[in-house]
């Protein structure tokens, strides 16, 4: 059997200067492991979601009523706390799952040869959204669940699934630069279903904010807005989304577009559809918590898939590909955008 080198002095030290590069510099990760590393995180910025929701709708939000301790004595929650204790606690332990996740991507991005700048930096945009919603997860329990900082905790959220969900495409994508398989006018009308996408969710934290579901059994701050009409407005909002999506459909096939962005765009309209039947099922049916809980993961996987298309719209290809005489390149173009 080989035996093992020790590590010398220099590498002792330059391990602790930067483990990153030690450690990229001793190990090539193959890429459907980056790959996989990517997911996780993305998987598990769902499950923050998930688990966040869970908390507020068991009413745990301050089963452990201040941080970065769960009690003024305990690290960790304790019996007497009882259930919304361990939940919240629970809820919090799992931020280190979500961070050992975003670190295993950064490390197999940072190792990927050849080096990609660009991806090991998202991978750093996902730790420091981590940290910094770490820090207003403690504020929101600081301030006894004022539903303005936690609406605002659900965003940064949600800024850390966009992040996540672009780095993982980014691991099946070479580093060259991108071609647009669509017109600008085709792109422009992603991008207001993207604004649309955003909006819808910043509203629907308004909803929550000024809803019956506080996240604790004690008296909460609401919002004091009229609940009935922000989920109005917040219904209407949906059906818009759903109109633009259905609309993208009919352009994509009209201008004969690639199948990537049109079975994107498919498959946000089914999630789209399901996620408005269980939003008026849960309105008419007072806001069952199972369905506020699977509304709030719809929430997510939406956001998702409207990222998704956004991402379709172009393409980088696996080789560096000549240029194209201008004319060709035109030509092209014009057919995916269609008549002007």
């Amino acid at each position: 059997m080989e035996r093992v080198p020790n590590l010398t002095r220099a590498d002792a030290v330059a391990a602790v200067r930067n483990p990153l590069a030690f450690l990229a510099a001793r190990w090539t990760p193959a890429p459907g492991t980056v790959q996989r590393a990517a997911l996780s995180a993305l998987v598990m910025s769902v499950v923050i979601v998930v688990t966040g929701g869970a908390v507020r709708l068991t009413g745990s939000g301050l089963g452990c009523p201040t941080w970065p301790k769960c009690t003024d004595d305990s690290l960790t929650a304790t019996s007497e706390m009882g259930v919304h204790g361990a939940i919240e606690f629970g809820n919090r332990m799992l931020t280190y799952v979500l961070c050992a996740a975003v670190g295993w991507a950064i490390i197999a991005a940072r190792s990927e040869k050849p080096y990609r700048r660009g991806l090991t930096r998202l991978g750093w945009a996902q730790f420091w959204i981590v940290m910094g919603n770490a820090v207003l997860g403690g504020i929101v329990v600081l301030v006894g669940l004022n539903p303005y900082t936690v609406a605002a905790h659900f965003m940064l959220t949600s800024a850390l699934i966009a992040v996540a969900t672009v780095m993982w495409q980014r691991t099946r994508e070479s580093d060259a630069a991108p071609r647009p398989l669509v017109g600008r006018s085709v792109q422009q009308l992603v991008w207001v279903l993207v604004v649309g996408s955003a909006l819808l969710i910043a509203v629907g934290t308004v909803v929550t904010g000024a809803g019956p579901h506080a996240g604790d059994s004690s008296e909460v701050e609401r919002m004091p807005l009229d609940w009935e009409n922000v989920t109005k407005l917040h219904a209407v909002l949906a059906w818009i989304v759903v109109t633009l999506t259905f609309a993208l459909w009919f352009v994509l096939k009209a201008v004969d577009a690639p199948k990537g962005p049109l079975n994107r765009t498919r498959d946000l309209f089914l999630i789209l559809l399901a996620q408005g039947v269980i939003g008026y099922v849960q309105y008419f049916t007072d806001l069952p918590e199972i369905l506020v809980g699977l509304h709030m993961f719809g929430s997510a996987v939406t956001w998702i898939a409207v990222l998704r298309v956004l991402l379709s719209l172009r393409e980088r290809p696996e080789t560096a590909v000549p240029d194209l005489p201008a004319q060709s390149y035109d030509t092209t173009s014009a057919s995916l955008a269609g008549p002007r």
